[in-house]
C-alpha cells in the first residue's frame, strides 16, 4: 500500500499519494544556452517527463530560467521547471520568483566545508541551527509569495562537516540534514515541500530513505518523497542500479516522484522510469512471495546444505521478455528487496527469449554487484551530467571504460564537477572529477592525487595512477 503523503502543487502538476508517481529528468546543457536547453527540455517532456530540472549555479543562470520558461511557453510547453541550487542562497531566492520549484541541498546551501570547525560544543551547534533558521527565512518568504515549491534534497556525497562530525557520514547524518530544514519549514508553516535522499550506493539510498520516512512519521510529518540513485552510470548497470533502489522503495509504498539518473541523454531516462513504475504497479504480492504466480519469485530449496549445515535457498525467476532492458528492470524490482534484506544464497535469472539465453547470468551478476554482494567486474560510478559539467561526460566515460573494463573488482568514479563528485565517489578506488573548463582532478579514494590536469591527458594520467598504486593488470591477450 502506498504511503499517504500530503499534496504539493508544482505549477499545477500536483505531487503526492493522491496522484500518479511523477517522472522527471534534468537537462545537461549550459543554462545560458537557451536554444539547447529548450530543445532538450522538450525532448524530456515528449518522452514523458512531468517536470524538468535545470541547474542554476549562480544568480545569472537563475535569471536565465525566465528566458527559458518564456520560450518553452511560446512553443506550447508549460512544463513546471525546477531550479537545481548548490552553494548559493541568492540564486535560490532569484529562481523562486521565476520557476515552479527550487531544489536545495542542505549539505551545501549554507555550510562551507572548508571553513567549518572540526568539533562543536552544544552551544555552538545550537547557534548554527539558529543561524540556519534566519538565513532560510528569505527563501521561505519568497516561496510563500510566489507559490513556489521546495525540494530539500540530501546527497550522501555532500553532507556538511557539521553533520558528519555529529552523526557520521551515514544514513543517520543524511536524515538529520533534511530534518533540520524540515523543522524550520514547519515552524514557519510552509509545507509545499518534497524531500529526497540520494546516494550512488543503493544500500545507502534505500536505508536513508526508509530511516527518513520513519523519522517523519515519528514527528507527524507526511511530506512526499522523490526517489533516485544518483551517479548510477550508463547502460544496463545504470538501469539495474536505478530499478533496484527505486523499485525496492516503491514496493515499500514509498515514493511520489522519481528520476532515473543515467550518464546518457536525459530523454533516455524516461522510458526506464516508466517501466519501473508500471512493473511495480502490476506486481501482485511483491514483498513475501509464496508461489509461482505473476510478479513473484520461486523459492527453491536445494538438496544440499551449506558448510554451516543450513539449507541453501536459490531465488529463481524466468522472464519471457525479448528486450534486455525489460528484464533488467523487472529482475531488479523482483530480487532487490530480498537480496538487500539478506534473503537468498543464490539467484537464477532465466531468459530463454533473449539472445543469447545466457544473458540472464550477466544480468544476475550485475544485480549482485549493485547490491554489493559480489564484485564480478569493474564498477563505474558516473553522474548524468548537467549544465555544471565542463567536458563531454558520456564520451569520457566510454574512453575510460574502454581502457579499464578488465580491472575486475575495481571501482572508478567519473564525475562532471565538484558539487557532489568528491563525496559521491568516496568509496570508489579512483576518481576522475571535473575541476574547471578543460581541467580534471584525480583522486585515490578521498585523497587528491593530481589537480587541474589538462583534459586531453587526464585518461592516461588516470591509468598511470592506477598502475603506480599496483592496481593495474594488463588486458588478457586473446589468441584466435
Amino acid at each position: 500500500m502506498r504511503r499517504h503523503t500530503q499534496s504539493v502543487n508544482i505549477g499545477g502538476v500536483f505531487l503526492g499519494s493522491e496522484y500518479p508517481v511523477r517522472l522527471q529528468s534534468m537537462v545537461n546543457t549550459d543554462t545560458m544556452n537557451t536554444k539547447a536547453t529548450v530543445a532538450q527540455a522538450i525532448r524530456i517532456v515528449e518522452a514523458g517527463g512531468d517536470y524538468v530540472r535545470i541547474t542554476a549555479p549562480g544568480v545569472r543562470e537563475a535569471e536565465q530560467l525566465a528566458v527559458i520558461k518564456k520560450e518553452l511557453n511560446r512553443r506550447g510547453y508549460r512544463v513546471p521547471l525546477i531550479a537545481d541550487i548548490h552553494f548559493n542562497p541568492k540564486a535560490a531566492e532569484t529562481a523562486a520568483r521565476l520557476v515552479e520549484k527550487v531544489r536545495i541541498n542542505p549539505g551545501n546551501y549554507f555550510d562551507k566545508r572548508t571553513i567549518m570547525p572540526q568539533e562543536y560544543s552544544e552551544s555552538e551547534y545550537t547557534a548554527e541551527l539558529e543561524r540556519m533558521h534566519e538565513r532560510i527565512l528569505p527563501l521561505i518568504a519568497i516561496c510563500k509569495e510566489y507559490g513556489t515549491a521546495v525540494r530539500i534534497g540530501s546527497n550522501h556525497g555532500s553532507l556538511s562537516n557539521r553533520i558528519v562530525h555529529r552523526y557520521g557520514d551515514a544514513p543517520k547524518g543524511m536524515v538529520e540534514s533534511v530534518m533540520e530544514f524540515l523543522r524550520i519549514f514547519e515552524a514557519e508553516q510552509f509545507r509545499q515541500v518534497v524531500i529526497s535522499m540520494k546516494a550512488s550506493n543503493v544500500r545507502v539510498m534505500i536505508d536513508a530513505t526508509r530511516l527518513l520516512v520513519a523519522q517523519m512519521e515519528q514527528e507527524q510529518m507526511n511530506y512526499p518523497v522523490h526517489l533516485g540513485v544518483t551517479e548510477a552510470g550508463d547502460g544496463e548497470d545504470g538501469r539495474i542500479k536505478s530499478a533496484l533502489g527505486i523499485g525496492t522503495l516503491l514496493l515499500d509504498g514509498i515514493g511520489d516522484t522519481i528520476r532515473v539518473s543515467l550518464t546518457e541523454a536525459p530523454e533516455n531516462e524516461l522510458p526506464v522510469a516508466k517501466k519501473i513504475v508500471q512493473y511495480v504497479n502490476r506486481k501482485a504480492n511483491p514483498i513475501f512471495p509464496t508461489g509461482e504466480t505473476e510478479g513473484e519469485i520461486v523459492w527453491k530449496q536445494e538438496n544440499f546444505r551449506s558448510s554451516a549445515g543450513k539449507p541453501v535457498v536459490v531465488l529463481k525467476r524466468e522472464y519471457q521478455d525479448t528486450d534486455a532492458e525489460d528484464v533488467c528492470v523487472k529482475a531488479a524490482c523482483d530480487f532487490g528487496a530480498h537480496l538487500l534484506n539478506g534473503i537468498g544464497d543464490g539467484i537464477l535469472v532465466a531468459t530463454p527469449a533473449l539472445n543469447p539465453p545466457e544473458k540472464g547470468t550477466e544480468i544476475a551478476l550485475a544485480l549482485l554487484q549493485a547490491c554489493r554482494l559480489r564484485m564480478s567486474k569493474t564498477e563505474y560510478i558516473s553522474c548524468p551530467s548537467c549544465g555544471r559539467t565542463l567536458f563531454d561526460l558520456q564520451t569520457t566515460v566510454a574512453r575510460i571504460k574502454e581502457k579499464t573494463s578488465h580491472l575486475k573488482g575495481l571501482k572508478i568514479a567519473v564525475m562532471g564537477c565538484i558539487v557532489n563528485g568528491p563525496g559521491e565517489m568516496a568509496d570508489a578506488d579512483y576518481g576522475y572529477v571535473g575541476a574547471g573548463e578543460g581541467k580534471v582532478t584525480l583522486y585515490r579514494r578521498r585523497e587528491v592525487m593530481k589537480s587541474n590536469i589538462p583534459e586531453g591527458n587526464a585518461v592516461e594520467e588516470l591509468i598511470n595512477l592506477i598502475k603506480n598504486n599496483g592496481d593495474w593488470k594488463e588486458m588478457p591477450t586473446i589468441h584466435l
